[in-house]
């Protein structure tokens, strides 16, 4: 049982898992307020949108893809449900609906040129970053405010933890879409054929996996999770800004890698990029904590951490290449 558990698989997990209480843990013994629930109800919440995001990029990347667009597509989203809701009337819900839809197809239309054309994810993928990014300066210049009563209600409402901490709406939405990233992941034909496309394409649609429906169907979930991450960011913020997001589809992937997904695809899991996500938040936390630091201590650290684990991902599968070979 030991062994099966720390398989070539669950290893970067569980490295994933030692090093988030490793983290938490060392919160805890240096600041007193670190142990209320207060800190992990403002983890949840602060990191929502960028945990949503990241769940469609394990998608991709369990692949073998790449998406470069999600930082683009949270901005555009934003300044989508600001303008419906503002100049023609929408009810929040109904642009986010809107904004879900469009999100979907354009990561669907992303995934069919990919597959239809043979082109690299990477390039695909840059040209929908800036296209998303000028039709959201197209939409709107400047930063509109979202004032409803919906979004209101949405950014007030509380479910009470023990002690002084709190979940809100966001983090409750965000905990929903990691455990239907889970079910998909992990419990759905559609999942198993990611991870044998991601883990070799060519053996892949030798067994009849429908390598091409799979890609396209992977981008476009992978859109409408950076959709929904939009959503959050911009009922979280009752804000949309066209420059907003800029940078976290890198996060997305630090999240992603941190979490245990190779980036050769065909090995990851969802709890781990929920994990990696945390972690990123929890450095936040600790640097802010502390009061010392300059918040670009973040950006230093998660980049040493995603050093090693790049690092412990090759040499893990250099070492279980070598041990099947041997067998």
């Amino acid at each position: 049982m030991f062994k099966s558990f720390f398989s070539e698989r669950t290893l970067p997990l569980a490295a994933t898992i030692l090093v988030c209480l490793a983290l938490y843990g060392w919160g805890m013994i240096q600041y007193r307020g670190f142990r209320d629930t207060l800190v992990l109800g403002n983890l949840l919440t602060d990191n929502a949108f960028l945990i949503i995001t990241a769940i469609g990029m394990t998608f991709v990347i369990l692949a073998g893809g790449i998406d470069l667009s999600v930082g683009s597509m949270i901005a555009f989203v934003g300044v989508l449900i600001a303008v419906l809701t503002r100049d023609f009337g929408f009810h929040p819900l109904a642009a986010a609906f809107v904004a879900l839809v469009i999100g979907s197809l354009l990561g669907g239309a992303m995934g069919w040129l990919i597959q239809a054309f043979d082109i690299q994810p990477f390039i695909i993928t840059l040209a929908g970053m800036f296209f998303l990014r000028g039709m959201a300066f197209l939409i709107n210049l400047d930063s509109v405010p979202i004032s409803h009563p919906f979004v209101d209600a949405f950014a007030a409402f509380r479910i009470p933890l023990p002690g002084k901490g709190w979940l809100s709406a966001s983090a409750l939405v965000m905990l929903a879409a990691v455990a239907g990233g889970i079910v998909i992941a992990h419990f759905t034909r559609f999942g198993r054929n990611v991870y044998a496309v991601g883990g070799d394409r060519a053996s892949a649609a030798l067994m009849g996996v429908p390598v091409g429906r799979t890609t396209v169907r992977v981008y476009a979930l992978s859109g409408f999770f950076s959709a929904l991450g939009g959503v959050i960011y911009a009922f979280y913020t009752a804000s949309s800004y066209p420059l907003a997001a800029v940078g976290v589809e890198l996060d997305a992937i630090a999240a992603v890698v941190i979490g245990g997904t190779l980036l050769a695809g065909g090995i990851g899991f969802i709890a781990g990029t929920f994990i990696g996500g945390l972690i990123q938040g929890i450095i936040q936390t600790l640097i802010a904590f502390d009061g010392s630091l300059n918040s670009w201590w973040t950006k230093i650290v998660i980049g040493g951490l995603l050093f090693t684990f790049i690092v412990m991902q090759r040499l893990l599968t250099r070492s279980f290449v070598g041990l099947r070979k041997a067998a």
